[in-house]
Formats: structure tokens, sequence, C-alpha cells
């Protein structure tokens, strides 16, 4: 008997013309639950596992004295400046100098048209010279009138008073009265042509300006051929800065800080012009008188009051580097602390998340912040808590005894804290 093979059993879904169902698919309704409840078994273990320890900024208590200081804004000026003007009016004929010269005490600098004084000068002289005439001859007349009296009264010795009459005698006398008073006001017309040749020639002199110091030229306001009109105000041709080896350093002194300084203490600036050099300086003097400014309230929308005292500083220039109207920032000191405990300010505002609920302060910011948005206003004699860093990783508060700061770092007053203990200052932002 032959085997016969049977035709192969046609495929249904292709029978059909649909595309098979892939195994995973298939087996969805098994793997897809177990992978759901694996995920939630996760997100449990991650929300119940404990938080790791966060990173403390920490620095070290140090014991070393804290040199306090006042830091205020100003301007170099020469010792001595000295504005040279006009007391004559009339066209510059020449200027002499130029900035930056250097000038010596009574040299020229620059000469102002004379025409019209020497006119003024020339009719003095020719008043002087008339009043002298006149003076010569009422001394002549004077001379004349004097010895005819002098005749008459000899004349009348000689006669016995029968002659002359009494009448001549007397006219006689008048005249020489009369004379002598002529002869009085010559001599007063001749002082007064001579006060005004005086005047005129000082008013000459006053068209040659000369410089009144030793210094240098800081600016010249006059161009030759410009017409000077002396008035009540004094024109300013010239400035003249006498010395500028020795200046001036005048900064604004805060009210608050007034009573921190005084005379002979020592400070130091800077200028734009040389950063990170600073020059040294010796204060001189603080105004008893204020000056106070007005600023916009940005709170309340009104103007503000703010009481400043001018300072005025000694400067030494040898090597020229200042010029004047530099703007300075001078930090004077005015206190010495001597040896104490140092914690930085950061440290007394630090708080921890517990003290946060309770109200006990603000969360320290976090690194990067800048060294002005570190310091703190801790009254002095305050009593406050830092956070010490201990070997096992946990915070421990000690309570101090704040003392004077530098708005940096401030002395503090403790039993428990000891120099080189670690004071918290922030927390680390966690990384991303």
């Amino acid at each position: 008997m032959n085997d016969t093979t049977s035709p192969a059993a046609p495929d249904v879904n292709e029978f059909l013309g649909t595309k098979p169902v892939p195994r995973w698919r298939r087996w969805m309704k098994f793997w897809l639950p177990g992978l759901g409840l694996a995920l939630l078994i996760l997100t449990v273990v991650q929300c119940t596992r404990e938080a790791p320890p966060p990173d403390y900024i920490t620095e070290a208590v140090v014991q070393e004295s804290l040199d306090l200081s006042v830091t205020a804004t100003g301007n170099l000026r020469p010792t001595n400046q000295v504005e040279v003007g006009a007391e004559v009016t009339g066209p510059i004929d020449s200027v002499l100098v130029d900035v930056n010269d250097r000038v010596t005490k009574g040299q020229v600098i620059a000469v102002i048209n004379t025409e019209i004084i020497d006119q003024q000068i020339a009719q003095a002289r020719a008043n002087l010279n008339a009043a002298r005439a006149a003076a010569a001859q009422a001394q002549a007349q004077y001379d004349i009138d004097k010895v005819q009296l002098s005749r008459l009264e000899e004349v009348r010795r000689l006669s016995g008073g029968r002659v002359p009459s009494q009448i001549e005698v007397e006219q006689a006398e008048a005249a020489v009265a009369r004379d002598k008073a002529a002869l009085a006001s010559a001599r007063a017309n001749i002082e007064a042509a001579s006060a005004l040749l005086r005047g005129n020639l000082t008013t000459r002199s006053r068209a040659v300006i000369r410089a009144p110091v030793n210094g240098v030229v800081l600016a010249r306001r006059v161009e030759p051929g410009q017409t000077v009109v002396a008035s009540f105000n004094t024109v300013t041709l010239f400035v003249i800065a006498e010395d500028l080896a020795e200046m001036q350093l005048r900064v604004s002194i805060d009210e608050a800080d007034v009573g921190q300084v005084k005379s002979g203490q020592q400070a130091t600036f800077t200028v734009d012009a040389y950063p990170g050099r600073r020059f040294p300086a010796t204060l001189q003097r603080v105004d008893l008188a204020s000056s106070s400014t007005s600023q916009a309230s940005p709170a309340a929308g009104a103007a503000a009051s703010v009481v400043n005292y001018e300072a005025r500083l000694d400067v030494k220039n040898p090597d020229g580097l200042l010029r004047p109207g530099m703007t300075a920032t001078a930090t004077i000191a005015t206190q010495n602390t001597g040896n104490a405990l140092l914690v930085p300010n950061a440290a007394l505002r630090f708080r921890t998340s517990k003290e946060e609920e309770s109200g006990g302060g603000v969360f320290q910011p976090q690194i990067g912040l800048e060294r002005d948005k570190q310091k703190a206003s801790i009254g002095e004699g305050s009593r406050q808590q830092v956070q010490v860093l201990q070997a096992d990783g946990k915070l421990k508060a000690i309570e101090v005894i704040t003392g004077r700061s530098d708005g940096r770092r401030t002395v503090v007053r403790s039993d428990a804290l000891k120099p080189g203990m670690k004071v918290v200052t922030g927390i680390k932002a966690a990384a991303k």
C-alpha cells in the first residue's frame, strides 16, 4: 500500500489575510502588571530611605586681633590751590603759560593791554604838574602879602599908630590868611593828583598777571585776544596748585561713624588709576559742621536727610602719581580689639531647619553669595548661637555673647567655644 502525503492544512491567519500577533503581546497581560508592581516597590523604597546628611560650609574659629575701620569716599585736592584773577579790564595781549607748566612766584603768566591805562597815567601826571604849579603860585602870593603886612605893621609902629589906618592893616591880615588857605588847598590838590597817579600806576602794574605762588598750572581759562571785564566777581584766568608733592584727601564720614574717627589716625586709600595699590594717609581733622544732603527714600517716596561730616587726610605724593580730582576710597583704622575669639558673621546668622520651623531665624543662603551679602548686623552685647560641626557630623549649638564687628567677623565671648572649632556658615547647594 503506497503512503500518500496529505496536503498541509492552510494557515487560518493567512487565509483570513491578517498578520499574526507577536509573542510579546500575547504575554503582555502577565509581565505588564509585574513591571508596575516593581516600579511601585522602588518608589516606596526611595521615599522611605533616610536623606543623606547635608554638606555644611564651615569656617574655623580663630583667636587674633580684629582691626576696626571706617570706610569713606572722597576726592584728592591740592593742599593749597590758588585761583588767579584779573582786576583790570581790557583785552589779553599775551598768555605765557599753559596747563601743567611749572611757575615760580612773581613769574609773568599773562599781560593785559594797557593803552587806556597809559593815557590815564599821562593825564594824572599832567594834573599833578598843574597842581604843583598852582601851589607855587599860591606860595608866591602868600609871600608877597605877608611882606606887605609886615611893612604896614612896621610903619604903624614908627608913626605911633597914626598911619596906616586900622582898616588897611586888617585888609592886609585878611589877604595873608586868604593866601595861606589857597596855599593849603594847592598842596592838597598836589596830594590828590599824586594819589591818582599812584593808583593808575598800580592798575598798570596789575595788568601784568604774575604767579602768586610756586606751583603747577592746573587750568588755563583765557586766550590771547579775549577781553577781560573786571567786576564785583573777579574773573578767574588760571588755577595754580602750590605743591602736588603734598596733597589732601577730603572724604565724607557718615554720622554713624563720626564718633570713631579723630585726628592723628592712620589710613590707607585706593584710586581707580592704580588698582590693587594702597596709598598711606593721616587723618588731619574732622569738621565740626555737618553737610546734609537729601536723597529719595524708596519705601516712603519722600526726601530723607543724610548727614555727613567732611574729614581731611594728609597725603604724601613724592612720585607725582596722584592727581587732583581723583576719586579715592579711604579706610581709616579706628580701633584694635586685641587678642579675642573671632567668628564669621555668617555663622551668627545660620539657623538649622528646626530653628527655622520654630521661627529661630532665616535659613542661611547657599554657597556662592558675594561677600557683601554675608555681612551681618549683630548688636554688640547680644546673645547669639553658633552651630559647631562635630567629628561625627552632627551639629552642636553653642551660645556666645557678641562684641565689636568689622562687618565680616565679630568678636565673641564663650566658655564652650574654643579656637579651631568649625562653625557652620551655610549649606552647599545640591549638585544637579
